[in-house]
């Protein structure tokens, strides 16, 4: 009998370590230092930051396993609103490397037809050299596209842009939302968990919803968000491992960090949205969980679980940071 398959995010970390194989970590952590301040400033459409295959190597290994884990985070909530729903198609838009691709992978078993965009060709020819040890993304269509409001997309089930909106001008936003929106069954829009990440996330959220679409995550309404605007904004976490490059140019020891996002995920058929979704990280007390929720009135409200509750304390104290609440049954 063959040995089971691992998991994707551990094949993905292999795959990973061996890219920066040869490439001295000075001249790593060099590139990774000078892109995070290229992404962190205002970067016309026109012009690729990722130059060459250092770059992109540096890039990757420091960033695609934190864009796996968040797009997966996204896609799981999804998932756990569209029982049953498997995508036949999936197209990635300013997709690089493939890491949504990898993430969807990981959510939904089976091979389906993959396209990933993107103006990086060097991102673009990594990413087809990562995915071989994917057997799921062998057959990947690597394209090269300028994303912007020129951009025209083939219909499929799924489309996924994650880490990309940050990236483009207002209109080309617009532009970008309403192709998906035009072109696909469900969207799911990943971004910096940051206030203006957040802002995006929402722009595009109402944008969907005048498309037609339905939310299915992590709101479990499709009414306007319940927070004020400027007093907050929603976000979640996902754990990453660290590697040794996220070590050497953070500075760090922790075999691990947190990345912040903020998402939104919507489909044009029904959708079962979670009642209430956790929004900031529990707080537990003694005799006594409270959690922070957004539900379907819309409204935020907390919830108070104590011990008198039985099983459903139980659950409080398991419960994470964007979990649906209350747990399924």
């Amino acid at each position: 009998m063959n040995a089971p398959a691992p998991p994707a995010a551990e094949t993905l970390r292999a795959a990973l370590a061996g890219l920066l194989d040869g490439l001295p970590p000075r001249q790593a952590s060099r590139a990774v230092e000078r892109l995070i301040a290229s992404y962190r400033g205002d970067t016309p459409t026109d012009a690729p930051i990722l130059r060459d295959r250092a770059d992109v190597a540096a890039y990757a290994a420091y960033r695609m396993p934190a864009t796996f884990e968040a797009v997966g985070s996204a896609l799981e909530a999804f998932a756990d609103a569209v029982p049953g729903w498997v995508p036949g198609g999936h197209l990635d838009v300013g997709g690089g490397t493939g890491a949504a691709a990898w993430a969807v992978t990981a959510t939904w078993d089976g091979e389906r037809p993959v396209t990933v965009l993107d103006w990086a060709e060097p991102a673009l020819a990594l990413g087809r050299e990562i995915a071989a040890a994917n057997p799921a993304l062998r057959d990947v269509r690597w394209q090269r596209s300028r994303i912007g409001a020129a951009l025209t997309l083939e219909s499929t089930d799924l489309v996924t842009v994650s880490y990309v909106l940050n990236e483009l001008t207002a209109p080309d936003r617009t532009a970008l939302v309403d192709a998906a929106a035009a072109a696909a069954q469900a969207v799911v829009i990943v971004e910096p968990g940051t206030p203006d990440g957040y802002a995006r996330v929402i722009e595009a959220r109402e944008r969907l919803i005048a498309a037609g679409f339905h939310i299915a995550a992590p709101c479990p309404h499709s009414a306007a968000c319940p927070i004020a605007p400027g007093t907050d904004w929603c976000h979640f976490s996902a754990r990453v491992s660290r590697s040794s490059l996220h070590r050497q140019v953070k500075g760090g020891s922790l075999p691990y960090e947190d990345e912040k996002f903020s998402y939104v995920a919507a489909a044009r058929f029904p959708v079962e949205p979670a009642p209430a979704r956790v929004v900031r990280k529990p707080q537990i007390r003694k005799g006594q969980v409270l959690l922070d929720l957004c539900e379907t009135d819309p409204a935020l409200n907390r919830a108070t679980v104590t011990k008198r509750h039985g099983d459903l304390y139980k659950a409080a104290r398991d419960a994470a940071w964007g979990d649906a609440w209350p747990p399924a049954p």
